[in-house]
């Protein structure tokens, strides 16, 4: 099968025919129908964040089922399914408490299927499986549970960014902050992922959604999406420009979406006393903010993390597809590029130059 294949950082991403295995137990073999452009991958392309290499990257996908492997019960040949990147064991700590976004044996396995091995080969030369997804392909053999089973007509590219940045997005707002009706929002990046934050706070009546973004067009872009107020962070001061929105306060939560030890700061410095911030984006290895931590004592600002927006992907993104169907959440109008597997290098060049919106491969 034709993929894009990972040999180095900092290099473009291969263009070649390559082998796949068979699904073994627990296992699904999947035609993959589209693939989401996310800045994870492109961290790792850009050496920003480890991988075991050679690698095929792409963990925003969904497609078809093929084949199943022995002891699947949860889809079978024919159907339509989101691939979540963070597929759930069942018996560990994390499971077992709820958490199946923290999954233990998905983090001690990363790299590789839930044995231990990989699907993926050229020759002798074995390659890593991206999330055990690995969607920039046209096939795949993933987990069982990493297969959330969708209608017959619903849309794969739609289907696709329920696999990442929709439920990452508005999870962090419903599931991770839960924020309350009538709250005052800073959305720090206004990409793929914190579009869907937007999205979230909108849902869940926010009063006012304020966006921080160099980039105008984005700026421009998330005001349909339900953002109230702008801020360009190189035509002034973002910390200040929050608080003159909100009368001298600061806002109530704040979400870093980016990824840099400069925008967890913005995010860090624009609540309120008592105010919640929510660290979404990865920053690259080695990039760390600097946190005042007598601030967070004396106001009591709560700082945490949210991985994958603390989704339970096999109960929270049928909801994900529930509340698109009824017109709550916007994914047609993230779609702003589609693309073939063969330009994947220019996908994320577009991606790098500030195209707004998220980009989709929808040609194998």
């Amino acid at each position: 099968m034709k993929a894009a294949v990972l040999y180095e950082a900092r290099n473009p991403l291969v263009i070649e025919d390559i082998q796949l295995d068979p699904p073994k137990s627990g296992e699904v073999h999947i035609k993959v129908g589209a693939a989401g452009i996310c800045r994870s991958d492109l961290h790792i392309i850009k050496g920003h964040a480890k991988h075991r290499l050679p690698a095929v990257l792409g963990h925003e996908g969904s497609g078809t089922v093929l084949e199943v492997g022995r002891d699947v019960t949860r889809v079978k040949p024919g159907d339509k399914v989101i691939l979540s990147f963070v597929p759930f064991c069942g018996h560990c700590d994390n499971c077992l408490e709820g958490k199946a976004n923290l999954c233990n044996t998905h983090a001690d396995t990363s790299g590789t299927l839930f044995d231990g091995t990989t699907r993926l080969h050229k020759g002798d030369t074995r390659i890593s499986h991206m999330g055990k997804v690995s969607c920039f392909a046209e096939e795949a053999v993933v987990p069982e549970t990493g297969c959330i089973p969708v209608s017959h007509d619903f849309p794969l590219p739609q289907a696709a960014l329920i696999g990442c940045c929709v439920p990452t997005g508005i999870g962090a707002v419903m599931f991770n902050a839960k924020i309350n009706p009538g709250s005052t929002v800073v959305v720090v990046g206004v990409g793929g992922v914190g579009l869907n934050v937007v999205q979230g706070a909108k849902l869940l009546s926010a009063s006012k959604i304020i966006a921080i973004d160099p980039n105008e067009s984005a700026l421009e872009f998330a005001t349909k999406f339900g953002v109230t107020n702008t801020i360009n962070p190189t035509e002034q001061d973002p910390v200040q420009a929050v608080k003159d929105i909100t009368g001298g306060s600061g806002a109530d939560y704040s979400f870093e979406v980016f990824g840099s030890s400069e925008t967890v700061q913005t995010a860090y410095n624009s609540v309120r006393k008592g105010g919640t911030v929510i660290v979404v984006g990865l920053t690259p290895l080695g990039d760390d903010p600097t946190i005042d931590a007598n601030r967070m004592t004396r106001q009591e600002i709560t700082l945490r993390g949210s991985y994958y927006g603390s989704v339970r992907p096999a109960l929270d993104m049928p909801t994900m597809v529930n509340l698109y169907k009824a017109g709550k959440i916007d994914i047609d109008n993230l779609i702003t590029r589609t693309y073939k597997l063969d330009d994947i290098n220019k996908a994320y060049q577009d991606m790098e130059n500030g195209q707004i919106g998220r980009g989709v491969i929808t040609q194998f």
